[in-house]
């Protein structure tokens, strides 16, 4: 992985308002408060925004990253350091120092990531420099609704986004068809030109290639030989049964086209789940507030409970209270492979009668002469004992 021009530029912690010593879980959270606050839905016609919400997805790309955000904590380092993206700054830091910089505190293959992906390649005494490689596309991110069902059950669902893609017409190469990129005249296909100063041999972006090593003789009318076009995708992704609103699924290898041949970033997709007018859910498990009579609850009953997709039958052991929570095992949501299958969770709500006719006014009290007695006296006697202790 070689390190960016941005890293130099931009401090990614302060950009997620978390501290250099953040954990995983830290950044996360932060990340996923402030792109759910800056996300373009949310904010449709604010481009300060928009431009926001694209920082803080750049920053988290890195620092959500482990061995991202390692080169990085390197990079700050080197800027605090006095080392700058265009150059190095030759400090008090004393012989194979740079501005009180130690060069041999980076491993080589750091020193390769930087000083070849930014400063050009080039090495000390004019030793033989690489052309410039394949570059990954960039992450995207997106979001998708689902019904309280569908997010349960699982579903694969066309998400359609506008984003960079591989041109349609040239493939990718940028050239307009019938034609090929040539290798660049001015630094042989290096991507970037030598300027030798004493004892070292520094390089610059080849100014006539733009660091890619080829040039474009005939760009392809489509993509003005940038080999990417700006449009609608559509793809499709499988969301996992019992999502949770919120979760990202990632799909590998459909985010932004890639540059120089390189391999395409991956696609975020943020899904947000609908309500239901019955059911709740609490992590993996369905659940369900059932109302029953007071004979029901008095006398046991067996009575029809509906899940998602059916009705299941449920015993209500008698002298059941209002508020008791019964489970029905396997009507959550469905195992995935990872996870197992989640549950119904019942709870039971006694349905308090109200009279309307003399004969229902008189059936109540012949209950209550049924069954006489205070049914608060045991509860007082408690409540008396734990005053008196």
């Amino acid at each position: 992985m070689a390190a960016q021009r941005e890293w130099f530029e931009k401090d990614y912690y302060s950009v997620l308002g978390v501290s250099k010593d953040a954990s995983e879980k830290e950044i996360s959270r932060a990340y996923k408060n402030l792109a759910k606050k800056l996300h373009p839905d949310a904010n449709p016609d604010d481009q300060a925004a928009e431009d926001r919400f694209k920082d803080v997805s750049a920053a988290y790309d890195v620092l959500g990253d482990k061995d991202k955000r390692a080169e990085y904590d390197q990079v700050r380092q080197m800027v605090a350091s006095g080392v700058g993206p265009d150059g190095v700054h030759f400090g008090p830091g004393g012989p194979g120092g740079f501005g009180g910089f130690n060069v041999g505190d980076i491993d080589d293959d750091m020193l390769s990531g930087l000083f070849g992906g930014l400063f050009g390649g080039g090495r000390a005494r004019g030793g033989r420099r690489r052309a410039s490689g394949p570059q990954r596309g960039a992450d995207l991110e997106t979001e998708v609704h689902l019904s309280f069902v569908d997010a349960f059950d699982g579903v694969t669902t066309p998400v359609r986004f506008t984003a960079d893609a591989s041109c349609s017409t040239c493939g990718g190469s940028g050239a307009k068809p019938g034609t090929t990129p040539q290798v660049c005249p001015q630094c042989g296909g290096a991507g970037h030109v030598s300027d030798n100063q004493g004892p070292f041999s520094f390089s610059q972006v080849c100014p006539r290639c733009g660091g890619t090593g080829r040039v474009i003789p005939e760009p392809c009318p489509t993509c003005d030989g940038r080999g990417v076009e700006r449009r609608a995708r559509e793809v499709k992704v499988r969301i996992p049964p019992g999502v949770d609103d919120g979760q990202r699924i990632r799909v590998k290898g459909r985010g932004a086209a890639g540059a120089n041949g390189g391999p395409a970033g991956d696609l975020y997709v943020v899904v947000r789940v609908g309500k239901h007018p019955v059911f709740g859910r609490t992590g993996r498990h369905l659940t369900l507030r059932l109302p029953v009579s007071v004979a029901e609850a008095a006398l046991g009953a067996e009575v029809k409970v509906p899940t998602l997709h059916d009705a299941v039958t449920m015993k209500i052991p008698a002298g059941t209270p209002s508020g008791k929570t019964m489970r029905v095992r396997g009507r959550g949501a469905a195992a995935n492979g990872k996870q197992p299958a989640g549950d119904l969770l019942v709870t039971v709500d006694v349905l308090t009668p109200v009279p309307e006719t003399p004969e229902q006014r008189a059936a109540i009290e012949a209950l209550t002469d049924a069954f006489p007695g205070d049914p608060r006296v045991e509860f007082l006697a408690r409540a008396d004992q734990r005053g008196a202790s």
